[in-house]
């Protein structure tokens, strides 16, 4: 599933399917656009990153990785949909690759992101990734 990267805040999710609007959302999240992002979630939506960390805007994820990465990329092999009543639970799950801040390279760094989707527009997101396992192993700790 591919969908471009070309967020008009009044037509966001708009038309789209559930699995649509999220991948609309990521893929503006990576370039980074924190604002576009936002276009498809609800304002005020919490998204609660990796650690436990609660941010209410894209602008917060987009601040956290800027701390850990020169540059991160998502490559999204699936989105599993669970519809419910009056919401739909979106999985992307795949792996990030990209850079850590002293230029090295990485690649298949597990993720899942899970989000809720009603109306049209995503209103909690939660972010998992084996980053911090990764770092741990950088820094010679056993994770």
């Amino acid at each position: 599933m591919t969908v471009a990267a070309k967020a008009e805040p009044k037509n966001a999710g708009k038309g789209m399917s559930d699995a649509e609007v999220v991948e609309a959302y990521l893929t503006a999240s990576m370039i980074p656009d924190p604002e576009a992002a936002a276009t498809y979630m609800k304002p005020g939506t919490i998204i609660t990153f990796t650690g436990g960390r609660e941010f209410d805007h894209p602008r917060g994820p987009t601040g956290f990785n800027a701390r850990r990465y020169r540059w991160v990329k998502k490559k999204m092999d699936r989105f599993d949909v669970c519809p419910g009543a009056d919401e739909t639970v979106v999985y992307s799950i795949g792996t990030l690759y990209g850079e850590w801040l002293d230029g090295t390279p990485f690649k298949d760094n597990r993720y899942v992101d899970r989000f809720v989707v009603k109306g049209g527009q995503i209103v909690k997101m939660d972010v998992w990734n084996d980053s911090a396992e990764r770092i741990l192993v950088q820094m010679g700790i056993g994770a």
